[in-house]
């Protein structure tokens, strides 16, 4: 089924299945993908899905439809092209393309809950959240830093550090321009997590992706090596899950993983079952 992924500067904003014959992307709030900015037409424009294939239009927008850099005014949608409306953009996913290959890939590679072992399953989330945990409470740490103890202040400004954060607005009390509606301040609303994929690098699969949209997926070969992906607010971690031999883990840039879970960056090279992959952010 064909998808079509919204994101704002690289953060996924909402996913689309495309069951429909027509969709209509503006900013008005009769279209199947509404996008409430200025720089988006009310109509701006239009996919028809045709059987197996679908076609982008622009509705005469006034800041036009882009597909992969380029102006259009139609377009025959291959998978992964990328669609630019004002400053958002729309990433469409055919998974019907190269299917039987996908598939087997997936089969090889890709192992489904049902058949893991529940206790290990559980024992590898369990290590990822304590990791996610950590990892949040280092930010936190890091982003309050004790800057009466680092500067020296006079003692009016280093009272005004210590004063207690003020009491977010209950419903109904009038709120500053800095918070929401809901008495946070944005500077310290969470963000949408940004979507991920494993590209494969090297065996017979070479170039076959595979997008994380699970909160777990279970990947490797049991028996041989079987590690997990999970997404958490903070990010995707990697955590070794079984091997065949003691102290086998999965290798990241090279290194082991280690019995604990691994917070994945960008670019990382992972090694899983004798397999190597990519791991990007979309």
């Amino acid at each position: 089924m064909a998808r079509l992924i919204l994101s704002l500067d690289n953060q996924v904003l909402a996913e689309y299945n495309m069951t429909k014959e027509r969709y209509t992307v503006g900013r008005l709030p009769d279209n199947d993908v509404r996008i409430d900015n200025p720089a988006v037409s009310g109509h701006h424009s239009l996919i028809i899905n045709i059987l197996n294939d679908s076609f982008l239009e622009d509705l005469n927008s006034t800041n036009g439809t882009y597909v992969n850099g380029k102006l259009i005014k139609k377009h025959a949608l291959q998978h992964g092209d990328v669609i630019t409306i004002g400053h958002h953009q729309l990433r469409f996913s055919d998974q019907q393309t190269n299917d039987t290959e996908q598939d087997e890939f997936e089969k090889t590679m890709v192992i489904p809950t049902g058949q893991q072992n529940a206790q290990q399953l559980a024992k590898a989330e369990a290590a990822a959240e304590k990791a996610a945990a950590k990892a949040a409470a280092e930010a936190k740490r890091d982003k309050s830093p004790d800057v009466a103890a680092a500067v020296k202040l006079d003692p009016e400004e280093a009272a005004a550090l210590q004063e207690k954060p003020k009491k977010a607005a209950s419903m109904g009390e009038k709120v500053s321009h800095t918070s929401t509606s809901w008495g946070i301040d944005k500077s310290n609303a969470p963000s949408a997590l940004p979507l991920a994929k494993l590209q494969v690098l090297s065996g017979a699969f070479a170039g076959r992706e595979l997008e994380l949209t699970k909160a777990l997926t279970t990947l490797g070969r049991p028996g041989v090596q079987v590690a997990a992906i999970t997404r958490r607010a903070e990010g995707y971690y990697i955590v070794h899950v079984e091997s065949g031999k003691e102290g086998d883990f999965p290798l990241v840039n090279g290194q082991p993983t280690g019995a604990q879970a691994r917070k994945l960056q960008d670019n990382d090279v992972v090694q899983l079952a004798g397999v190597k992959m990519g791991f990007f952010i979309a």
